[in-house]
């Protein structure tokens, strides 16, 4: 429900999601719970938290550095569910966990499934389940957020959008996270595709890092999301003292482009 009344509040008032990424666990839980609140403070309106494997196929570098700090630092998928029910002590933020199913087929899928719903967790993004072989055997409170590809063919789109629920997460660019220098010229025509296949929000990522690429992104979608652009610089601080307030310092001028960005009509 968090999702979904997140998403009605800020079309009603017409303006644009800001979705933030952290790798769990990075540098310790505690930083991310700490992380997790100084983002709700600097307006960031939905989390994503990544669960830690030492193979992330799909992550760029920076992400894939940040999953190699949060295992050494002993993070495991239970601490992760941890982290959250200590985040919901205090906050009402949208989480959604964003995993490889390694991690979750280890811990128990119908295991998984249960104790991340109580624990708070809103949604789940699977990297590397396909929503063909994603059954739905396993009941759950929370959304299946889907991804699509700018080679996905219009055929597929409609495919995964019938079985998304909460947002559909576009990946702006071919390839792994990270960085960039500047939007895909063909964002907004793929947007609109989707557009016409589902009624959910579409959630736009991959390579965004700046402001005025994030208010360029706002312009067409419905949430801008920038993960490796923050991991990086929780990676510069580690555990600082400063940690929060660098990475806040770095966030809010995000978050104002996104939200003083035009809607999509």
């Amino acid at each position: 429900m968090r999702i979904d009344e997140t998403f009605a509040r800020l079309r009603a008032r017409g303006e644009t999601a800001f979705i933030a990424y952290i790798g769990a666990g990075d540098p310790n839980l505690a930083a991310t719970k700490a992380l997790a609140l100084a983002l709700e403070r600097c307006g960031v309106d939905l989390l994503e938290l990544g669960i830690p494997f030492s193979d992330p196929l799909a992550d760029g570098i920076v992400n894939q550095m940040a999953a190699q700090r949060a295992l050494h630092a002993g993070t495991t998928t239970r601490g992760v569910l941890d982290c959250v029910r200590a985040i919901r002590e205090t906050s009402e933020l949208p989480i959604v966990l964003y995993s490889y199913l390694n991690p979750l087929h280890s811990f128990g899928l119908a295991k998984f499934y249960a104790e991340a719903g109580s624990a708070g967790v809103d949604g789940l993004l699977i990297l590397d389940l396909p929503p063909d072989e994603d059954d739905g055997a396993v009941v759950s409170t929370m959304k299946r957020i889907r991804l699509i590809a700018p080679t996905t063919p219009p055929e597929r789109i409609a495919r995964i959008t019938a079985r998304a629920e909460g947002f559909v997460y576009y990946v702006s660019r071919e390839g792994v996270t990270g960085e960039q220098t500047t939007v895909a010229a063909s964002l907004e025509g793929q947007v609109n595709e989707i557009r016409k296949t589902t009624s959910l929000p579409i959630a736009v990522g991959f390579g965004i890092s700046t402001p005025e690429q994030a208010a360029e992104v706002a312009r067409c979608a419905d949430a801008v999301v920038v993960g490796s652009a923050i991991v990086k610089r929780i990676a510069k601080h580690g555990l600082d003292p400063t940690l929060c307030e660098d990475v806040s310092a770095f966030v809010r001028p995000l978050v104002e482009a996104v939200k003083t960005a035009p809607r999509p009509c």
